[in-house]
């Protein structure tokens, strides 16, 4: 056996030093606080984040520009309008989108929004949809269909 191996027993618990017993104890009168003030005095002190009534960090960041949304989801979005050229009853996904020439880069998942008129039925599937295409869809007597939801791998930075 080796002094690096020794441990206590499972179990074993150390008793909690008694602090301001008197001298003799060694750690007396201010019990290693130090002397006066708030952080010497019995309780908590302040509550987590507290700088004395600055206005404290969780509360001025939100308020200050330019914080991006960490790992926002990019969409490549288009409107139901821009469909309403496409022929009757046709499957919409976004590699025919890019190969009719209607979407000319891939910027993420596809995202369906509800701008526009649609009047042809058409089967559209998707990574997202607004509600406002989705209601378009279906009255034009088309389906939609939601892809697997976008992994993180696939969004853009």
């Amino acid at each position: 056996m080796k002094l690096h191996e020794l441990s206590p027993q499972k179990g074993a618990t150390k008793r909690r030093r008694r602090v301001g017993r008197g001298i003799s104890a060694g750690q007396g009168a201010s019990a290693g606080l130090g002397m006066r003030g708030q952080k010497s005095r019995s309780g908590t002190g302040t509550r987590p984040g507290f700088e004395g009534g600055q206005m404290p960090l969780y509360r001025r960041v939100p308020k200050l520009k330019h914080f991006p949304i960490v790992n926002r989801r990019e969409y490549t979005i288009i409107n139901v309008g821009k469909l309403a050229g496409l022929a009757a009853n046709s499957e919409v996904s976004l590699e025919s989108l890019m190969e009719a020439g209607i979407i000319t880069s891939n910027d993420g998942p596809l995202k369906v929004l509800g701008h526009g008129e649609l009047t042809i039925p058409l089967t559209i599937k998707a990574a997202a949809f607004s509600s406002g295409a989705k209601e378009k869809i279906e009255a034009a007597g088309g389906s939609w269909a939601l892809l697997n939801a976008p992994s993180t791998d696939s969004v853009a930075p």
